[in-house]
């Protein structure tokens, strides 16, 4: 890891005692000791086992369901249909806004007639072992008349095509207008013209969807689950038609999330059932359920033209945009407009025309997955720099020199940003770990690629976000901290600790987290949209700001000097101009506890607040602050086979300021090896609607074996509005490493292949193309 000092003026030559270190997380003893349980451990006396019945077919009409013999089986407790339920929906959280289009957005609970994607749930079974609720499972009997379904975004669009979401299958639809496009084309010495293609994808978390549900003695419904978003109690409590008050959201520690658990899943079933047998439920989804149980990454077909001067500068950029949302809204619109701004990438663009659009289709539907969008559009923008380049005779790093953004330009929507822009420098350091080139041995040929990127972090800012935090002390000098976050294994809670720690003089170790408790935690949002550290890291900031404020003044009152020179550190408050003068912190807290002085404080944060951007021109502020950085690949391909091997991956980040260096590398090095799989070998591939890689067998995620040391070099700018001048990282670390890859293996082989995976197939398919034309 390497670290480059701050640029922000007076900021140089701040200290940190606990901040920015590689501390051990919280978190950590419990899951290298196996203590820690996560969801699927919990268990409890008389508990139920859940089973699903899902629709075989991706577009059909259910003539017939039959749950009689399923329900009258020994040991079965509870068969429901969409006949039981009292509401058939449940909301899928698009807000009405400008640009939503908010017609059919919620998503039937089960199916009451009509089946929209393979694998749509049809039955709920609860039984007293899972054997049994298997075998209710086949007792089912259910008919479906296959009905014309749509599986291809373009047919989705024509005027006669099957409408699967409203009257034209336009989920949401966006247009970004800058300058003036057809006086840049016109002012171009060269135009480059390309259409990129990404796919399905699965998360592929460790650990699948599972939950246990039981009504305590209030009557609450309580879940403990595997989730992001512990907000997700009110759309719960509205679909089971009880008081919000009445359903409560348990987060456990999560075991990989990448978006997927942003949606209900396993916890609604489990509400339903718990509801209506009184007694414990548990559900667990097998590896192949999950395949069938959440939302995918959304593919994306975007087209390129670029207009370029003699010198390589950006004249004028028009794209088009098209994503596939599957049946259901989810987040389509947001990561649709995520991709829209990311458009045109980290350059300076003053001619911009940008179309976009998601198309509902019966093929499986799509929600949130790290880089959300951005990642995709940042696969294109990077793939047309480098073909670009090509045709310029440039070199692709000096072409992107030129045009790069620097701090207090325009973006695409307008925004001018004001935080440092180091993306120069991130690239440059990057290109330079890569080293030299080897030379090509035989059919093995060697390529370097480079991937910079922009990547907005925190929710859009017209959804108005905010997260609270608590932080208290103990009379024997400890802390705690309590925040609705969920920690999604980022370490999440323990950036928390080391956050109240800086500010208190307590060592992180000496604090604890609780988190992710609807009826208990002060509710801070989801764990996504890289919001998590800037938001409820700035909660808690506030509210151990505040306490220590409190405490320092009468530190202050107790030495006779000004609040302003009180310190804390190592469990100990002092005069910071006379460390000789000082007591120990649970002495002041003890004097505080008497006099009846407040040790603790419930604290917000709201981020930006601002209008939706101009619908005719997409001018405006989209997000709060940019992260920016580049990733740079040497790859070897064997042109005789097709496959491609890894073997060097560097990521060069500006993060503002880390909490815990080592999350802010394993952030970044589990994005990167996502990022590889992403551009090599994953792919969910659906058939007529039809899932034909239903599993890890036929779906391949990379391996330990597959990757190589993957080397993190980290900037500091302090320029982010993150606690202590923090970026966002969790999704910039990935959004640029298969954009890099696909860079990588075209400088290799002398050819592009501009649809994701690039598959042995599809590269050696260009090889050979590439010598059969000369």
């Amino acid at each position: 890891m390497n670290k480059m000092d701050s640029a922000v003026p007076g900021e140089q030559n701040v200290s940190y005692r606990q901040i920015g270190k590689p501390r051990t997380r919280i978190d950590s003893p419990g899951k290298v000791f196996g203590k820690t349980p996560y969801a699927g451990d919990y268990v409890m006396p008389n508990m139920l086992h859940a089973k699903v019945l899902r629709s075989k077919l991706p577009s059909a009409r259910m003539t017939r369901l039959d749950v009689s013999k399923a329900r009258d089986l020994p040991g079965v407790a509870c068969v429901l249909t969409y006949k039981d339920l009292k509401i058939g929906t449940v909301a899928t959280d698009i807000p009405a806004q400008t640009g939503f289009r908010r017609r059919d957005t919620d998503q039937q609970i089960l199916v009451d007639e009509i089946v929209r994607y393979q694998g749509e749930p049809i039955a709920l079974v609860a039984a007293e072992s899972v054997e049994i609720a298997e075998h209710a499972l086949s007792l089912i009997e259910v008919e479906l008349e296959p009905v014309p379904g749509v599986y291809d975004v373009f047919e989705a669009q024509k005027p006669d095509a099957p409408k699967v979401f409203g009257d034209d299958n336009i989920v949401a639809s966006y247009k970004v207008r800058k300058g003036d496009v057809e006086a840049g084309f016109a002012a171009a010495e060269t135009i480059v013209e390309n259409t990129f293609r990404t796919q399905y994808i699965e998360h592929a978390f460790l650990e699948p969807e599972v939950g246990l549900g039981w009504e305590d003695e209030q009557g609450v419904i309580n879940i403990r689950t595997s989730t992001q978003a512990v907000e997700t109690f009110r759309y719960i409590a509205d679909a089971i038609g009880i008081p919000h008050s009445k359903v409560r959201i348990r987060g456990a520690l999560v075991g990989g999330g990448f978006g997927g658990k942003c949606d209900v899943t396993v916890e609604l079933y489990i509400a339903l059932l718990t509801l209506k047998t009184g007694r414990p439920v548990r559900l667990g989804y097998t590896r192949e359920d999950s395949f069938y149980g959440h939302g995918k990454r959304h593919p994306f077909i975007i087209s390129h033209k670029t207009g370029f001067a003699k010198d390589g500068r950006i004249t004028a950029s028009k794209i088009d945009i098209t994503s596939e949302s599957g049946p259901y809204a989810f987040m389509s619109p947001y990561v649709l407009m995520y991709a829209t701004e990311a458009g045109p990438g980290p350059y300076l663009v003053d001619n911009v025309h940008i179309d976009s659009r998601s198309v509902a289709t019966n093929n499986m539907y799509t929600s949130a997955f790290r880089g959300f969008g951005a990642t995709q559009a940042c696969i294109a923008y990077e793939q047309q720099m480098d073909e670009a380049a090509k045709v310029l005779g440039m070199d692709p790093i000096e072409l992107r020199r030129i045009n790069l953004l620097k701090t207090g330009d325009a973006i695409a929507t307008g925004f001018e940003v004001q935080s440092a822009v180091w993306t120069e420098e991130c690239m440059d350091r990057a290109w330079a770990a890569l080293g030299e080139k080897p030379k090509d041995e035989g059919a093995i040929r060697y390529g370097h690629g480079i991937a910079a990127y922009q990547q907005g972090y925190g929710r859009m800012i017209w959804l108005h976000d905010t997260a609270e935090g608590w932080v208290g002390v103990e009379m024997d000098g400890t802390v705690v901290v309590r925040s609705g976050m969920t920690d999604i294994g980022a370490g999440q809670t323990s950036s928390l600790a080391q956050i109240a720690g800086e500010l208190l003089g307590v060592d992180m170790m000496d604090i604890t987290v609780y988190n992710s408790d609807s009826s208990t935690t002060p509710l801070a949002g989801t764990s996504s949209a890289t919001r998590g550290l800037y938001m409820s890291g700035n909660a808690v900031r506030n509210a151990a700001t505040a306490v220590r404020n409190r405490l320092a003044a009468r530190a202050a009152q107790h030495f006779g000097v000004a609040d302003s020179d009180i310190d804390f550190a190592d469990s100990r408050v002092f005069v910071a101009s006379d460390r000789e003068k000082s007591l120990p912190f649970k002495e002041l807290i003890a004097t505080c506890a008497s006099e009846g002085i407040h040790r603790s404080e419930l604290a917000i944060f709201r981020a930006p607040f601002g209008d939706w951007i101009d619908p005719e021109t997409g001018q405006g502020q989209v997000h709060p602050d940019y992260t920016y950085g580049a990733h740079a690949v040497q790859v070897a391909v064997d042109t005789e086979t097709g496959e491609v091997t890894i073997l060097k991956s560097v990521g060069a980040h500006d993060v503002g300021q880390c909490v815990n260096i080592a999350a802010v590398e394993g952030q970044i090095e589990g994005g990167v090896a996502q990022g590889h799989g992403y551009a090599l070998s994953e792919e969910l591939i659906y058939k007529d609607g039809c899932l034909v890689t239903p599993s890890l067998s036929e779906y391949l995620c990379p391996t330990s074996m597959d990757s190589p040391r993957i080397e993190c070099i980290i900037l500091e700018s302090r320029s982010g509005l993150g606690p202590f001048g923090a970026k966002g990282i969790g999704e910039p670390g990935h959004t640029p490493a298969a954009s890099a890859v696909a860079n990588a293996v075209a400088d290799a082989i002398g050819a592009r292949v501009h649809d994701f995976p690039l598959t042995p197939e599809k590269i050696a398919r260009a090889v050979s193309a590439t010598r059969d034309n000369g």
